[in-house]
C-alpha cells in the first residue's frame, strides 16, 4: 500500500520566555536599564556591596531563588585601574563569572553574560562578527572579558548567551556624553581622539534587545550595538551638538596625544550579524544618542 506524503512541519514555537530571573549589576547603567525592561517579571535584584561576585556564597544564593536564567551586567570596568590591581579584576570578571556558571549548574538556569568589543585585537579597518576569534590586546580588562567567555563556554555547554556591546551609555552617571559637555564647559573647548573607532551604545536599547533575545531563548553569541560606528572625536561633537553646545570648539587629535596606562582597540567595530537574522537590531547611534538628550 503506498504511504501518503507527510507535510512537512516547521517550528514555529519558541521556548516560554523565562520569568525567574537574577539580574547581576543593577545599579550600573545596563542594569538600572534591564529592571526597567524586565518589569512584570519576578527578578532578583543583586549588587555590590550586598554580594560580592568573587566570593562562592553567590551561588547558593542565586541557586536558592531557583531562576531560570541569570543575567550578569556587572563587570569590573576601571579599564585603567584593572592596570594596578589586576587581581581584583579578574576576581570579579573571571572568578565572578565562574561562580554564576556553577550557580547556573546547580540551578539548571541559562546564563546571559554581558561582553565587550575589547575582546578583539581592533585592528585597522577590520569588522567583527559574532564568530571571529577573540584576541584581547587592549590590557587586563580585555584579556579578563575574553577569559570570562571562554569560561562560559567550557562549562555551560551551549546554555548561554554572550552579548557583546561597546562604548555603552545612559541617563545618570558618569558616562561619556556627560563627561564630555562637562569638561567642553569648564575648558571653553576640546581635544578628542579622532583615531579610536566603535559603536555607541544607549543603555535602554541595549536592554530591550537583551529582553528580545532572552525570549527567543536561542542560545549563543551576539553583537548588540546601535547601527553605525564613528570615532570618540565623531561622537564628542554630535554630543556637543544635541546639547547646544555646537559653538565649543572641538579638535582632532591622535591617541598617541592622550596618553592612557591601557591602549584601547582602535577599531574594534561590532557587526549584529546573529541577531539581525533573527530580526532583532537597534537604532542607528545619532537616534539613540538624540533620545539621549531628548529625554
Amino acid at each position: 500500500m503506498q504511504q501518503k506524503d507527510q507535510p512537512f512541519k516547521t517550528m514555529t514555537s519558541f521556548p516560554a520566555p523565562p520569568q525567574r530571573i537574577t539580574l547581576i549589576g543593577y545599579r550600573g547603567q545596563l542594569g538600572r536599564a534591564l529592571l526597567d525592561a524586565l518589569a512584570g517579571r519576578q527578578v532578583l535584584a543583586l549588587d555590590y556591596p550586598e554580594i560580592d561576585m568573587s566570593k562562592p556564597d553567590i551561588v547558593q544564593q542565586i541557586a536558592d531563588f531557583s531562576p531560570e536564567l541569570v543575567l550578569n551586567a556587572a563587570a569590573w570596568t576601571n579599564v585603567d585601574g584593572a592596570e594596578e590591581t589586576p587581581d581584583a579584576c579578574y576576581a570579579v570578571n573571571v572568578t565572578g563569572v565562574q561562580h554564576l556558571a556553577s550557580a547556573c549548574q546547580r540551578s539548571g538556569a541559562a546564563l546571559l553574560h554581558v561582553s565587550t568589543n575589547e575582546v578583539f585585537p581592533g585592528e585597522p579597518a577590520r569588522f567583527y562578527r559574532e564568530w571571529d576569534a577573540t584576541a584581547a590586546r587592549s590590557g587586563v580588562y580585555a584579556r579578563s572579558k575574553e577569559a570570562a567567555e571562554k569560561a562560559i563556554i567550557s562549562l555551560l555547554a551551549g546554555r548561554f548567551y554572550i552579548v557583546r556591546t561597546a562604548w555603552l551609555y545612559n541617563r545618570g552617571g558618569a558616562n561619556f556624553n556627560a563627561k564630555i559637555i562637562a569638561a567642553a564647559e569648564k575648558h571653553g573647548s576640546l581635544r578628542v581622539v579622532a583615531d579610536e573607532f566603535g559603536n555607541p551604545t544607549y543603555a535602554p536599547d541595549l536592554a530591550a534587545a537583551i529582553v528580545r533575545l532572552i525570549d527567543r531563548g536561542q542560545h549563543g553569541i551576539y553583537h548588540f550595538t546601535n547601527q553605525g560606528y564613528c570615532t570618540r572625536y565623531q561622537w564628542a561633537v554630535e554630543a556637543l551638538r544635541l546639547a547646544g553646545r555646537a559653538d565649543l570648539p572641538v579638535t582632532p587629535i591622535s591617541s598617541g596625544e592622550w596618553p592612557r596606562r591601557t591602549a584601547p582597540p582602535p577599531h574594534a567595530i561590532l557587526l549584529n550579524t546573529v541577531g539581525a537574522a533573527l530580526g532583532i537590531t537597534l537604532r542607528p547611534w545619532q537616534e539613540a544618542l538624540a533620545a539621549y538628550f531628548g529625554e
